[in-house]
């Protein structure tokens, strides 16, 4: 697996490390899509500490590619969830049952890690204690700055709002409370004027 290098951007956009081992009692992983590398490359490095764990996965359009292995890693807990918003609830559970000295590692697409590091840091788990590792597709979640709806899984800029049908460039501009990116009208001073959709980061 080769991580994706995001360009140098402004300020508040998030930068991703790699998921490393590190001791605690508890141990909660949440992942999406191509996320699951990133946990079973750290069950093979330290095989002790995945019994204590609680995984999370939400396959996504990776389907069943990496639900096998995950379950041969045998870890304390596996869900695998439809969704993230369907997985909430666990997440949230999980929380509320960890011991202190809890350590979560995060990994998969940016809409998944900003989403479960504020559900983390809501329910009191330090910022310290929460890695983060971006895997696979680079697709962001946006919001319209105009209507406020949010859109999952956005790939072309710019693109069309589905809550308000706005012309949206894409901005770097990251809300951490929103957990996602900010789109703004393309078209608003010259309708009609909005240039060819590209894939982000072509």
């Amino acid at each position: 697996m080769v991580g994706f290098k995001f360009p140098e951007s402004i300020k508040s956009r998030p930068v991703y490390g790699t998921l490393s081992v590190k001791s605690g009692v508890d141990h909660l992983m949440i992942a999406d899509g191509e996320g699951a590398e990133a946990i079973i490359r750290l069950a093979k490095l330290n095989k002790n500490f995945i019994e204590k764990s609680h995984i999370i996965y939400i396959p996504k359009h990776t389907k069943s590619i990496f639900v096998d292995q995950l379950k041969e890693l045998m870890p304390g807990q596996l869900y695998l969830g439809p969704s993230y918003p369907a997985s909430v609830s666990r997440i949230r559970q999980a929380l509320n049952n960890a011991k202190m000295g809890l350590q979560v590692y995060l990994a998969g697409t940016e809409g998944l890690i900003g989403q479960a590091q504020n559900e983390c840091m809501s329910s009191g788990v330090p910022h310290t204690a929460i890695q983060t590792e971006h895997c696979g597709s680079v697709a962001r979640r946006m919001q319209c700055v105009h209507c406020k709806g949010i859109t999952e899984d956005v790939i072309m800029d710019p693109f069309i709002c589905i809550h308000c049908g706005l012309n949206l460039f894409i901005r770097d501009h990251y809300s951490r409370r929103l957990a996602a990116f900010q789109g703004v009208c393309i078209d608003a001073e010259d309708p009609g004027n909005v240039p060819d959709a590209v894939e982000l980061y072509k």
